[in-house]
């Protein structure tokens, strides 16, 4: 397929700048009003594409199974299309406090450091973007803290953007990790930090843009369906008797890159580090063999299960990296239900997403979430596709 067939028009007041929340207002002590932001994740909309019937449900259903037009699904629905023995399974991946905020040496010049990975822990180096990169030259000292005591000094150049940094920071590498994250903001994409009023992350972020259930660090964005699941709702799965599966993907940056080619066969995926592990291939195999429904939560799950899955359509164990860019048309080898969220126009993700559901339905399913106000991005809402 070409670049251009994955073209929609996006409002600007549909990309999800916090995530899904009911406000409370209360009077101060001045008796003033203020309001604060609760967030309510599993309460977004929910939208359910079937595949083989070729329908779309976007709304509840009364007593007699009619929908009740201007009642939309929430996330908490996606508990009516699963039942015992069902397997989802989720990306564990733990995000870190990747974006830091620095000045230049004799300069002062502000500068924003986006933490990649550590590339050596006992020479404290690490792989960067910086912005804006024509400023920053080999040899340059970056301050971190007002201390002066968190400095990095740049010593090659990767990409455009990329540099290498050698933190120097003289301790134990658990207080260097600590201090450095203490200095960190969570790496909402930029395109939610650049349209918020003051460009910047909050320190509620720093919780509502990780996933319940994250474990291993190494994510520098976060798996954004599972930001969907909260603990009420999976204790609910769990009484249902769902079984919980998971992988470990490190999402990276790639998913927001630019596709710069037409001929989408021709665009080349970042590398991102991944595990599946033997307890992961028992319980979805199972659940295979026992014809229950396996559900992917998430693009990268997909990219995952997908890289590690067998010949015989059976989850195998795998420890390294991938780079698998799925679009249409695409046979999938596993999971025959996935959960994403609604992605940019030209995104891998939306790519992948039409490659799962069926690009004309999927992109029906895209014009009537634009139509009825769906949110787009990694804090909106969420589309079920299923199987039947």
């Amino acid at each position: 397929m070409k670049l251009s067939q994955f073209k929609f028009k996006l409002p600007e007041e549909l990309i999800a700048l916090y995530p899904h929340s009911i406000y409370r207002e209360f009077e101060n002590d001045n008796g003033e009003k203020e309001t604060f932001r609760i967030t309510r994740r599993d309460e977004c909309r929910l939208m359910v594409l079937h595949k083989k019937s070729q329908t779309i449900e976007m709304y509840k259903k009364d007593d007699k199974g009619n929908p009740i037009e201007g009642e939309y699904l929430d996330f908490r629905n996606v508990l009516d299309y699963f039942g015992e023995h069902d397997t989802f399974i989720f990306n564990d991946t733990k995000v870190f406090p990747a974006r830091l905020y620095g000045t230049k040496e004799k300069t002062d010049a502000k500068i924003e450091v986006f933490l990649l990975r550590e590339l050596n822990e006992e020479m404290r180096l690490w792989d960067v973007l910086v912005e804006p990169a024509r400023k920053i030259r080999i040899g340059n000292k970056l301050f971190f803290d007002d201390s002066g005591t968190m400095v990095a000094e740049v010593i090659d150049n990767t990409t455009s953007r990329g540099r290498t940094l050698r933190f120097l920071y003289d301790c134990p590498h658990d207080e260097f990790k600590r201090e450095l994250y203490s200095l960190g903001e969570a790496p909402l994409p930029r395109y939610i930090v650049d349209r918020r009023p003051d460009k910047r992350s909050t320190e509620d972020d720093f919780d509502d843009f990780q996933c319940i259930f994250a474990k291993h660090e190494g994510a520098v964005t976060a798996p954004a369906t599972g930001l969907h699941f909260s603990r009420e709702l999976m204790k609910r799965m769990e009484i249902r008797g769902i079984n919980f599966a998971y992988i470990t993907l490190h999402c990276g940056l790639g998913n927001f890159h630019d596709i710069e080619v037409e001929d989408l066969t021709k665009h080349k995926m970042d590398s991102e580090q991944m595990r599946v592990d033997a307890d992961c291939c028992k319980l979805v195999n199972d659940t295979k063999r026992a014809g229950h429904h396996v559900c992917a939560v998430g693009t990268s799950v997909v990219k995952a299960t997908e890289t590690a899955v067998g010949t015989d359509g059976m989850l195998k164990e795998y420890d390294g990296w991938t780079n698998k860019f799925i679009f249409p048309p695409y046979d999938f080898g596993l999971a025959d239900s996935m959960i994403s969220n609604f992605y940019h126009p030209y995104s891998t993700l939306l790519m992948e997403t039409c490659a799962f559901g069926g690009y004309d339905l999927v992109m029906e399913a895209y014009n009537l979430a634009v139509k009825h106000g769906f949110k787009f991005g990694s804090y909106g809402d969420a589309l079920l596709i299923v199987n039947d």
